[in-house]
């Protein structure tokens, strides 16, 4: 017997961050959109907790107990007294170290997953609880659709959306460690009064409006310029996407990747051309959002 789970990616159509706080981490109001690009989560039993990947760049994701999907497996199996002897096998489509939150993918994926096989009975509740002592991401990948995290980002509202919002994806050279953003993000915010950071009221109507233009005049990212400062080259990426006719363009999350609004299908697919031809990014895929979170399929 085995259970798959798919989990969606994510775009940050908000990201407010707030100063540090003595635990080192930053209060945020993080919208999150789920998009159609999927990992799938497979559970077996087997012998002993082992990890393994396919699909594109998995070379990089790690198959010890530091995966988030290890450890979603084990956090469930501690609750319930229960050996984690499980084959956890991740099918990878998100981008790794994308800013797209392919590893929370993983880990609320691995704990559906288990949930299901075990036949834990685990409430919403206790998934949701569990999903944020993974990580401040983990949370949204389990609901998907659109919501509002506050706090590190993992204590959620769902949010209204009012339609289909269609996005161009464009996937950097290289990685970018999202401590080092947040590091980057202090040091220029050094010397500065920064507000408590609060969801836009403009960005919320937009979303429950279903529209797209409302929603790139609103969409903002507070990392954005920390991460341009260590890979300024994704200022060419996000110009290249804006002349091929992008209502808005920004970096996804903690990036490097940088994600492009659409105003329909077809002018998806022309931005994806032309980022494809632009030399300027290593891959680019398109995707349609809000989709749900993390299903049993």
């Amino acid at each position: 017997m085995s259970v798959t789970v798919r989990v969606p990616a994510k775009v940050n159509v908000q990201l407010a961050v707030g100063a540090a706080r003595p635990d080192g981490f930053h209060d945020l109001a993080n919208v999150f959109l789920a998009v159609g690009l999927y990992d799938e989560v497979t559970v077996a039993p087997a012998d002993e907790l082992r990890v393994t990947c396919a699909g594109p760049d998995a070379g990089q994701v790690p198959l010890d107990r530091t995966n988030l999907a290890a450890r979603a497996a084990l956090a469930l199996a501690g609750r319930r007294g229960i050996e984690p002897a499980v084959h956890l096998h991740i099918a990878k489509d998100i981008p790794v170290a994308g800013g797209m939150a392919g590893g929370s993918a993983d880990g609320a994926g691995a704990l559906l997953a288990c949930d299901a096989l075990w036949g834990t009975g685990a409430s919403r509740a206790e998934l949701l609880e569990i999903c944020a002592e993974l990580g401040s991401d983990v949370p949204f990948s389990l609901v998907g659709g659109a919501a509002l995290g506050v706090g590190r980002g993992e204590r959620l509202t769902e949010l209204e959306t009012g339609g289909t919002f269609h996005w161009v994806f464009a996937m950097a050279g290289r990685g970018l460690s999202t401590p080092a953003v947040f590091r980057e993000f202090d040091r220029l915010a050094h010397g500065r009064d920064i507000p408590a950071p609060v969801a836009s009221p403009d960005l919320l109507r937009a979303l429950a409006d279903g529209d797209p233009e409302a929603l790139a005049a609103a969409v903002s990212n507070d990392l954005q310029p920390a991460a341009l400062s260590l890979f300024p080259e994704l200022a060419d990426t996000l110009d290249t996407g804006r002349a091929a006719g992008a209502l808005t363009a920004l970096v996804s999350g903690s990036g490097p990747t940088t994600a492009f609004l659409a105003r329909d299908t077809g002018s998806a697919e022309r931005i994806a051309r032309a980022l494809r031809a632009s030399g300027t990014c290593r891959s680019v895929r398109t995707a349609a959002g809000p989709v749900p979170g993390a299903t049993v399929l």
